[in-house]
């Protein structure tokens, strides 16, 4: 598995920048109130969340210091922009990057998923293509980076998942119970406010020697 293991909520910001990259280049790199925009977006999100600037904020912090994301101010603009160094960070090919995005943005999904949702960003002539692109990707060196689940009951076809976020947990291919993802995603958002708090009481306490108190 890769060696960089991020957050769901840092995976949601990543994949939104590589989508937006691929998608509207007119507008990328992207500010921090687009990027949020992006990743509450309703369409083409799986889960669909709502995550605040702060939260972003501190997502892009992890992932800067991880040299997958960077900051630039451009001419005539204000507020910083931000884009993604996925390519460089790992020497993704167009098709690696595309099927990356779309399993960080979508979750678990069939080949044939993969391919109707890579469309907007990279073209494949077929599902086999598509499966070449998985099996390179689960044979990396620096990886592996995507992993094939066993068929789930009552399904015909395989699913693939991304290991950005650590191992996937399957039990022979039963679904999984949904209150189990609730207390998983309930686990989460105390880990993110946890961050938050810690990051609060760093600037009081820098305010406090400033002030002098």
């Amino acid at each position: 598995m890769t060696n960089i293991i991020i957050t769901h909520v840092e995976a949601r910001v990543l994949s939104s920048l590589i989508e937006k990259d691929a998608t509207t280049p007119e507008y990328y790199p992207l500010s921090l109130n687009s990027l949020t925009n992006a990743c509450n977006q309703k369409s083409n999100r799986d889960p669909i969340m709502d995550i605040d600037e702060e939260s972003v904020v501190l997502a892009l912090d992890r992932l800067r210091q991880r040299q997958l994301v960077y900051e630039t101010h451009m001419a005539g603009n204000r507020v910083p922009k931000y884009g993604h160094r996925v390519r460089e960070a790992f020497d993704f090919s167009p098709q690696q990057i595309a099927v990356m995005c779309v399993l960080l943005l979508r979750g678990t999904q069939t080949l044939g998923e993969i391919r109707a949702r890579t469309e907007r960003l990279c073209s494949f002539k077929d599902l086999a293509e598509v499966e070449a692109t998985l099996t390179q990707l689960m044979e990396r060196e620096n990886g592996p980076f995507v992993v094939k689940l066993p068929r789930r009951f009552g399904y015909k076809e395989c699913r693939y998942a991304h290991l950005f976020c650590g191992d996937i947990e399957v039990d022979e291919g039963r679904p999984v119970e949904p209150v189990i993802i609730s207390v998983r995603a309930g686990d989460e958002r105390i880990t993110t406010l946890e961050s938050k708090v810690a990051t609060l009481s760093a600037e009081l306490d820098e305010l406090k020697k400033k002030l002098g108190v």
